[in-house]
C-alpha cells in the first residue's frame, strides 16, 4: 500500500470494500460497472495526458516554492481591493477550521442555526452601515454587485408607467473600471444602454431609469451625493452607489443620502486580497424591492414550539423558479467570506470600526499634508483614504518598485496613493521618502497622525450603527472564540457525516489542498499588481487552465467566473460574441430541457436569448424527437442548446452525440453545463460528446470547498474557435484576441482558492482522477442497491445502473401522510444532512455520495435510509403525531419533563445504535417557512427585544 499517494487519502473506499461493494451490486469488477453505466461511443481511448501525481508532501514542498515566486509588496493600488488584517482568532477558528468550510448551503435551517445567525450578523452590519432596509447574505464581487443593482433598477422601472419604455442607465466616470466593463458587459444583451458621464453635469432627463455613482470615487475623491439623487428622484430616476464600507462607520450613509440600492464589497473586513478573491460583495436595497433581490436572504422565524429560528428567507430561490423571467442568475453567495466580514464587525463593533476608519483618514490626511510640504499637489478637495497627488509618475515608479511598493499610476503626471488598515507610521514614512527622492528634496519624519478631517461636515457620519449586543460583547478573543464554537456546534458540516446532496458533491477538501491559502506569499497579492510580482500564481493559473484544458479535452479556459451561474452567463456570451462575429447578430433561440437547472434559463435571458423549452420522456432523459422538431424550426436563429451531463437525473444518456450533432447541423453551439462533471472526469469528456464550451464547478468535482455556500468558481473552458472570445479585464488584460467585456471584477476571478483544485489535480495525476470518478459511480450504485426493495430509483441507464448520483422515489409516502420534507428533517436524527429534495423531480431525494466516503459511511446512511423506510410503514396518514412529523428532536424535548408523544425518546433520538458514539442535536425544531417568508426580518433584533424576551 503507497501510503503516500493522496488518491489513498482522497478516495473513500479501500480494495477489500471495493470487492465487498461490486459483489453487492452484482458485477465482477469495476470496468464491468463502468461498460454497464457509460456509453461506449463516449468513452475516451487513453488516459488524461497529465503529469504524474504529486505526494502531498511533494506538493507542499512544490506549493511554497512556487509561492516563493510572487513578490509580496507594500500595495496601495486600491480600485476596490485593501489590504486587510485578518484577526487570528477568526483565521483560525473560521477560515481555517473545517467546521465552518466545508457545511452546505442552509437550505436544511434546522441543522444550519450557527451559520444562518453569522451570516444575519453580516447583513445587519451592511443594513446599518449602508442605512438601507434589507440586505442580502452576499453576493460575488462589487462589479457583478453593481450589475445585479442595474437589473433590479431596471426591473422595477416598469411598475412606474412613465418608465417602462426607458432604457438609459448613468453610470458615473468615478466607477471603478472593472466595475464599469461589467456593467457592459450585462447590459447590452438585456436591453440597457449605459451613459458614462459626470454626475456633476447629468441633465437628469426622462430618458434615464437609473444611475450609479462610486462613493468615494474611483481615485479617492469623496462627493456630497444627496443633491443628485434628489433631483434624480424627482425625475422618477432610481439611485445606485457603490460604496467603500470601511469609509461607511465615518461618512454619511448611501441610504441618508436618499440611494435606492447600495452595494460594495467587504474585503476590507479581514478578508486577504487573495489576488482578487474570494471576497463577499454585499447589496443593500429597500424592502420593496426585496421580490426583485438577488442572491440569498437570511430572515427571522419561529420553529413548530413558536421559539425563535433563522432560515433562508423566500427559500424557493424565486428567481429560479422564474426561470427566463428572472433578473438575475446567482443562487449563491460568498458565505464563508461573508461570515468572516460579519465575525470582524462583531469583534470590532461600532467603536472599533470608527477607530479603524479614524486611523485610514488620518494617515492619508498626514500623508498628505507631508507630502505637500515637498511641494507636491494633492488633486483630492475631501477624502476618506485615497489622496491623487501630482508627480512625475514613471520617476516615482521607479523608485517605488525598489522599494517594493505599489501605487496606481493614473497618468504620467498623477499618482494614486489608497491607504488601509495596515499602514502604519512606518510605511507612510517609507512612501515620503519615496516622493522625497523622486523630487529631491528631503524628507521630513512623521512622529504622529493629525487628527483634521478632510471631508465636508455635512458629510460626517453621525447617526449610530451596530447597538445590537452581539456587536457589543465579544470584543476579546476569548468571548469571541467562545460565541464562534457556540455556532458552530450547531451546524452539521462534512466533519461530521456524509452530506449527500445530488448535483452538489460534498466530497472531501483536503487540508493539504486547504493550507496555502493562509500563506502569506498566496494571500496578500492585490489582484492588480504588476504580473511580474505574481510568477507563482501565473505559474499556478495557467497550470490549472491546462489541466481543465485536457480534463475537458478543449482548446482554451478562463477562471474569471466566480460561481456555476456565472460559469453559465461567460459560456453563453462567448458564444454569442461567435455568432455575431460571422454576421449571426440574429441567433438567440436557446434550447433548454424542461428538467433543466433554473439558472439555465435565468442565464440565457440574461445574455439576451429567447429560450425554447424541449420535453423529457417519462424515463428523464431527452425526447430527441422533440429537439429535432424545435431545432429545425428554429435553425435559422438557433444560438445554442443547454445540457447537462450525465442528465440532471443521474443518467449517461446514450443519445448525447446524437443530439449535439444534431444542434450542430441546425447552427448551433452546445453548451454543457459542468455540474455533473464528477461522472465525467477520465471517462470521458464535453469535447468527445460533442459540446462546444462547458462551465466547471471548482466547489463542487474539483474539491474547492462550498462553504456553507460559497465561495463557488465556475470556470469555462472552450474549442478552439471560441478561444478568441474568452473575456478580459481592463486593469490586467485578459482573455482571447477578440476578447469580451468582463464578467466578473478580478482578472482571474477567486484566483487564491484556484490553488485548492490546482492541488486536487496534481496530487491525484491522471490515474488518481479518473478512479475517483469510478469510486464516486460505485458508491452511488453501491447506495442504489442496498436501498433497493425500500425505495425506488426513478431513472436509470439502459443497463440498469445509475451515475454518481440517483433519484429515489418518495411520492406514493404521501398515502401514510409522510412528505419527502419529513425525510429530509428525519434524517437529522440520525446525524445526517438530507439529499437534495424536490429536484430535479418534487417529492423526491436525488443522493450523490461522492468518491471520498467510505464504506462504513455509506452503510451508515443506508442503515439511517431504510430505518426511516421502516419508520413510514407504520405512519398512519391521519396521524400527525408521530416519529416523522415531529422532526427534528431536539436535546430541549428529550430532557424536558413532558413528553406528550406516543414512542420513546430513544426511538426520537437514538433509532439506530452508531448514533450514540456522535450524536449531533438540531437546535430548534422544525423552521415555519410560510411564518418566515409573512414576516420577512433579516437583521439581528436591537438590544431591547432580547430584554422583552
Amino acid at each position: 500500500m503507497k501510503t503516500d499517494a493522496f488518491a489513498l487519502r482522497h478516495i473513500g473506499p479501500n480494495e477489500n470494500d471495493v470487492q465487498h461493494m461490486l459483489k453487492t451490486i452484482g458485477t465482477e469488477t469495476m470496468d464491468q460497472l463502468i461498460f454497464e453505466t457509460l456509453p461506449d461511443d463516449i468513452r475516451l481511448k487513453s488516459p488524461l495526458d497529465l503529469e504524474p501525481a504529486m505526494t502531498e508532501y511533494e506538493y507542499t514542498q512544490h506549493i511554497a516554492q512556487l509561492g516563493n515566486k510572487n513578490k509580496v509588496f507594500q500595495t496601495y493600488i486600491g480600485l476596490g481591493y485593501h489590504a486587510a488584517i485578518v484577526p487570528a482568532v477568526i483565521q483560525r477558528n473560521v477560515f481555517e477550521n473545517p467546521g465552518w468550510y466545508t457545511a452546505y448551503t442552509p437550505y436544511q435551517a434546522e441543522i444550519a442555526q450557527g451559520r444562518l445567525e453569522a451570516i444575519l450578523n453580516f447583513q445587519t452590519t451592511v443594513i446599518e452601515l449602508t442605512g438601507m432596509e434589507i440586505a442580502n447574505a452576499s453576493l460575488l464581487d462589487e462589479g457583478t454587485a453593481a450589475a445585479e443593482a442595474m437589473a433590479l433598477l431596471f426591473d422595477v422601472r416598469n411598475r412606474d408607467q412613465k418608465k417602462n419604455n426607458v432604457n438609459k442607465f448613468f453610470v458615473s466616470e468615478e466607477i471603478l473600471p472593472q466595475t464599469l466593463s461589467i456593467l457592459q458587459t450585462r447590459s447590452t444583451p438585456i436591453g440597457v444602454e449605459l451613459v458614462v458621464g459626470n454626475h456633476e453635469t447629468f441633465d437628469f432627463s426622462n430618458e434615464f431609469f437609473g444611475s450609479i455613482l462610486q462613493y468615494p470615487g474611483k481615485f479617492g475623491q469623496v462627493y456630497d451625493y444627496a443633491g443628485f439623487i434628489a433631483k434624480a428622484k424627482a425625475n422618477d430616476i432610481k439611485t445606485a452607489v457603490a460604496a467603500d464600507i470601511l469609509s461607511l462607520a465615518k461618512l454619511v450613509s448611501p441610504g441618508e443620502m436618499g440611494a435606492d440600492v447600495v452595494v460594495g464589497t467587504t474585503q476590507r473586513f479581514g478578508i486577504p486580497l487573495g489576488y482578487g478573491g474570494p471576497h463577499a460583495a454585499y447589496f443593500a436595497t429597500k424592502d420593496e424591492y426585496k421580490r426583485s433581490m438577488p442572491g440569498r436572504i437570511i430572515g427571522v422565524t419561529v420553529d413548530t414550539n413558536g421559539n425563535r429560528a433563522l432560515r433562508m428567507a423566500l427559500q424557493t430561490r424565486e428567481q429560479h423558479i422564474k426561470r427566463d423571467k428572472a433578473t438575475s442568475n446567482i443562487c449563491t453567495a460568498q458565505v464563508l467570506l461573508a461570515v468572516m466580514a460579519g465575525m470582524y464587525a462583531v469583534y470590532h463593533g461600532p467603536k472599533g470600526l470608527q477607530y479603524i476608519a479614524g486611523k485610514v483618514h488620518a494617515s492619508a490626511a498626514t500623508l498628505t499634508n507631508e507630502l505637500e510640504k515637498l511641494g507636491l499637489y494633492q488633486t483630492n478637495t475631501a477624502y476618506f483614504d485615497t489622496i491623487a497627488i501630482k508627480a512625475d509618475a514613471q520617476k516615482v515608479k521607479a523608485i517605488a518598485e525598489q522599494n517594493e511598493v505599489n501605487f496606481y499610476y493614473i497618468d504620467e503626471q498623477t499618482i494614486s496613493i489608497a491607504l488601509n488598515e495596515t499602514t502604519s507610521i512606518t510605511d507612510l514614512n517609507k512612501i515620503i521618502s519615496i516622493f522625497a527622492e523622486a523630487t529631491g528634496k528631503p524628507a521630513s519624519k512623521i512622529e504622529f497622525l493629525c487628527e483634521k478631517k478632510h471631508y465636508p461636515e455635512n458629510l460626517n457620519r453621525t447617526s449610530s450603527f451596530l447597538k445590537h449586543d452581539v456587536f457589543n460583547k465579544y470584543h476579546s478573543e476569548t468571548a469571541l472564540m467562545r460565541y464562534i464554537k457556540m455556532l458552530e456546534r450547531k451546524d452539521l458540516a462534512l466533519n461530521h457525516s456524509m452530506i449527500s446532496l445530488g448535483s452538489c458533491t460534498m466530497k472531501l477538501n483536503a487540508a493539504a489542498e486547504m493550507l496555502p491559502l493562509s500563506m502569506g506569499n498566496w494571500n496578500n497579492i492585490h489582484p492588480f499588481a504588476p504580473l511580474n510580482q505574481a510568477e507563482g500564481y501565473q505559474t499556478m493559473l495557467k497550470k490549472l487552465e491546462h489541466q481543465l484544458n485536457i480534463i475537458t479535452g478543449f482548446a482554451g479556459t478562463t477562471l474569471q467566473p466566480n460561481s456555476g451561474a456565472q460559469g453559465e452567463y461567460a459560456g453563453l456570451m462567448v458564444i454569442r460574441a461567435y455568432h455575431q462575429s460571422r454576421g449571426d447578430f440574429h441567433r438567440n433561440i436557446a434550447l433548454i430541457p424542461a428538467s433543466a437547472h433554473g439558472t439555465n434559463p435565468a442565464s440565457a435571458a440574461m445574455a439576451g436569448m429567447q429560450v425554447v423549452v424541449t420535453k423529457t420522456l417519462e424515463n428523464g432523459n431527452i425526447d430527441v424527437e422533440d429537439l429535432r422538431e424545435k431545432a429545425i424550426l428554429h435553425k435559422d436563429n438557433l444560438s445554442c442548446l443547454m445540457v447537462t451531463y450525465p442528465s440532471t437525473h443521474g443518467v449517461y444518456e446514450a443519445s448525447i452525440i446524437e443530439v449535439t450533432k444534431l444542434i450542430h447541423e441546425n447552427g448551433g453551439q452546445v453548451y454543457m453545463d459542468g455540474a455533473n462533471m464528477n461522472a465525467q472526469v477520465g471517462l470521458t469528456n464535453p469535447a468527445t460528446i460533442g459540446a462546444d464550451v462547458c462551465h466547471l464547478n471548482l466547489h463542487k468535482t474539483f474539491a474547492i470547498p462550498h462553504g456553507g455556500g460559497g465561495p463557488g468558481v465556475g470556470p469555462i473552458c472552450v474549442a478552439q474557435h471560441l478561444v478568441p472570445f474568452l473575456p478580459t479585464n481592463p486593469v490586467i488584460e485578459t482573455g482571447g484576441e477578440t476578447a469580451i467585456t468582463a464578467i466578473s471584477a478580478a482578472p482571474w476571478g477567486s484566483a487564491l482558492v484556484c490553488l485548492i483544485s490546482y492541488g486536487y489535480i496534481t496530487m491525484l495525476g491522471a490515474e488518481g482522477l479518473t478512479n475517483a470518478t469510478k469510486t464516486a459511480i460505485l458508491n452511488a450504485n453501491y447506495i442504489k442497491e442496498r436501498l433497493s426493495g425500500h425505495y425506488d430509483t426513478l431513472y436509470t441507464g439502459e443497463m440498469g445502473r445509475a451515475a454518481h448520483e440517483m433519484i429515489l422515489e418518495c411520492r406514493p409516502f404521501k398515502q401514510k401522510g409522510i412528505e419527502v420534507t419529513d425525510i429530509a428533517k428525519r434524517l437529522m436524527d440520525y446525524g445526517f444532512h438530507a439529499p437534495t429534495v424536490s429536484f430535479p423531480v418534487a417529492g423526491t431525494l436525488m443522493i450523490e455520495p461522492t468518491e471520498s466516503e467510505n464504506l462504513e459511511e455509506l452503510d451508515r446512511f443506508c442503515d439511517a435510509m431504510i430505518s426511516i423506510r421502516k419508520e413510514i410503514e407504520t405512519a398512519n396518514a391521519d396521524d400527525k403525531n408521530n416519529v416523522l412529523k415531529n422532526s427534528p428532536h431536539t436535546l430541549a424535548m428529550l430532557t424536558s419533563d413532558s413528553w406528550d408523544f406516543p414512542y420513546t425518546r430513544e426511538q426520537a433520538a437514538f433509532p439506530l445504535e452508531y448514533i450514540a458514539e456522535n450524536k449531533f442535536w438540531p437546535t430548534v425544531r422544525r423552521a415555519d417557512d410560510a411564518y418566515g417568508d409573512r414576516n420577512l426580518i433579516c437583521s439581528c433584533a436591537p438590544i431591547e427585544a432580547y430584554m422583552e424576551n
